[in-house]
């Protein structure tokens, strides 16, 4: 029998909790990270509990939080600051086992089978890691232990803040049968719609019924679905998994229709987007766009390049050829830029002498923002811009591969 040796670690309200932590007139206080104001056209990256005690959610309109909680205050998201926490606390689980394969900004997976000689019982690293996140980074984070990384990572969420949850091997099917269908993985809204026509309500609900049926209602995915009511996942922890994708979006104060404005914004998402490649070592094959006008009607362009890419001059040539044709005669809400089929970075170049002193170029500015920040050097173009600093909750290596990954059917509810 598989032992329970698979931890996920969830840091609570991650966003909210660092403002917390470092403003301590918040502290106790209902805060939503995203967006300056009620006023912004923004989402809510982020709540605290307090907030979320007035129904205030991660992707909420700013203006719509505003209206459930009149006192709640609106901290703008600090993307760097973020991002230095989450690499302090990965390093944290890296001092347990080297088995760390880290899903978003503030949760990761753990196999800590080879490492209780050194650090004790599964359940004792647990209790360790969450005292060393508390004293070390002054955060609180969740943990759920089970012999799956599906059910660790649905026991995180159970008791959330500050939780602990055991899943004995041998277990999973009795711990998850009379939970409600929206806590496993990979279960959105859209698709406990259609279950709840079969009677579906719960997740034992699911377990019950027969895989022929789920499959000729959801095809292949029908008996993965079946698998998962039941805790089965053979899915391994894994650090090296690359990322499927990388994108940034930017969703305007007010709609426009300002050629230039649009043509800047893109410029900026696709230096964001281009950024990430490089810090990754990485290299993408496709460029998408994604572009939503006034009416909230989305349009999604892609193309495959000659070669694979990390310059931004690249990325941007192609997203504004394929969003020119799109913008015209409308006003836009939301600009977005993404690059997929992505692989490592090559060593030998194939570029022609042009190409290769813009890469030395890149790389300086590079250095630069690295060791300055990422406002000591931009492009004269982006000076006078209003675009928000390019900011993705998933690091470059988060994994979209595997049974937990593909499970994502939409953006799993802050916990």
């Amino acid at each position: 029998m598989t032992r329970a040796t698979i931890l996920h670690v969830d840091l609570d309200a991650f966003f909210a909790a660092v403002e917390q932590r470092d403003r301590p007139e918040l502290r106790g206080k209902p805060v939503a990270v995203g967006g300056g104001g009620a006023n912004d056209r923004g989402v809510v990256s982020a709540a605290s509990y307090e907030a979320r005690r007035y129904g205030v959610h991660s992707a909420m309109p700013l203006r719509t939080a505003a209206r459930l909680c009149p006192e709640l205050v609106f901290v703008p998201v600090d993307g760097r600051k973020y991002g230095a926490v989450s690499r302090e606390v990965m390093a944290i689980l890296r001092r347990f086992t080297p088995a760390v394969e880290q899903i978003s900004i503030d949760e990761a997976f753990l196999d800590v089978a080879g490492s209780e000689i050194l650090h004790g019982t599964p359940v004792e690293m647990a209790r360790a890691i969450k005292a060393t996140i508390s004293g070390e980074v002054r955060l609180t984070a969740s943990v759920g232990v089970a012999a799956t990384k599906l059910v660790a990572k649905v026991a995180s969420d159970l008791q959330k803040p500050d939780g602990l949850v055991v899943v004995a091997s041998g277990t999973e099917a009795e711990f998850l049968a009379p939970l409600p269908i929206s806590r496993l993985w990979g279960v959105g809204a859209k698709t406990a719609g259609v279950l709840a026509e079969f009677g579906v309500r719960t997740i034992g609900d699911l377990a019950a019924l027969p895989e022929d049926l789920l499959a000729r209602r959801f095809g292949k995915q029908g008996p993965v679905l079946a698998q998962r009511a039941r805790g089965i996942d053979t899915s391994r922890v894994s650090a090296a998994d690359p990322a499927r994708s990388v994108s940034h979006e930017h969703t305007f104060d007010v709609d426009t229709s300002d050629q230039e404005v649009l043509e800047r914004t893109l410029l900026a998402l696709s230096e964001g987007v281009a950024g990430r490649l490089r810090t990754g070592g990485i290299k993408a094959r496709t460029i998408a766009v994604k572009v939503r006008d006034s009416s909230f009607t989305t349009v999604s362009r892609q193309r495959t390049l000659a070669e694979p890419t990390d310059q931004t001059e690249v990325v941007f040539a192609a997203a504004l050829e394929l969003a020119r044709p799109q913008l015209r005669g409308i006003r836009v809400r939301l600009l977005g830029v993404g690059a997929s089929h992505l692989g490592e970075a090559g060593q030998m170049s194939l570029f022609g002498p042009g190409d290769e002193r813009q890469r030395k170029v890149t790389e300086a500015a590079d250095a630069i923002r690295a060791r300055y920040g990422s406002k000591a050097i931009r492009r004269a173009r982006l000076l006078d811009s209003r675009v928000a600093e390019p900011f993705e909750r998933d690091p470059i290596s988060a994994p979209e591969g595997g049974a937990i990954g593909r499970a994502r059917e939409e953006h799993p509810p802050e916990r």
